[in-house]
């Protein structure tokens, strides 16, 4: 996600200062935001979480998420869910798919029952290996933050498209 947003957020925000804080998967997450979320004293800072649901349901995942925020004081933070993976936000940008992996076939995905709903599709990543067999997630995100349409309205993905606005509206705020 990280290697992701650094590409993709300083062309679709560009006077936007961030910094992207790695977790390692889910559990990582949850045990480590509300600490890094107290102890943060910078004024002026505002918080964007931002992780892949792997299955689970998005809007358990996000509750959980905003009332760990809240405890820790930050109730103001950002909470957004990458359904189910992140690579499904790539399937919802076919166009970049098939540009950075060279391969206008890709384009059609577009227009595939299966791909109608990218947030929908079961293991993203899984899919994008079986049709890309150079596909790697961390090289892949590296390329397609730097690659995707930074018009959230341009990608079928609905969980990108709220991911973007509500990053513009936070960023806007600032």
């Amino acid at each position: 996600m990280m290697m992701f947003l650094e590409g993709f957020l300083p062309r679709a925000i560009p006077d936007l200062a961030f910094q992207c804080v790695p977790h390692e998967g889910k559990h990582d997450l949850e045990k480590s935001v509300p600490r890094k979320l107290r102890a943060w004293k910078e004024p002026g800072v505002r918080f964007v979480v931002v992780i892949d649901n792997d299955g689970a349901p998005c809007k358990r995942t996000k509750t959980k998420l905003e009332k760990l925020c809240e405890r820790a004081g930050r109730a103001d933070t950002l909470v957004r869910i990458a359904c189910q993976e992140l690579e499904a936000w790539y399937l919802g940008d076919c166009d970049a798919l098939a540009r950075v992996f060279e391969d206008d076939a890709l384009r059609e995905l577009a227009g595939k029952p299966t791909y109608a709903n990218p947030d929908a599709v079961v293991g993203p990543s899984d899919h994008l290996r079986q049709r890309i067999p150079r596909f790697q997630k961390i090289s892949s995100a590296r390329q397609m933050g730097g690659s995707m349409a930074v018009d959230e309205a341009r990608n079928r993905s609905r969980s990108f498209q709220v991911f973007v606005s509500g990053v513009r509206a936070l960023a806007a705020i600032s």
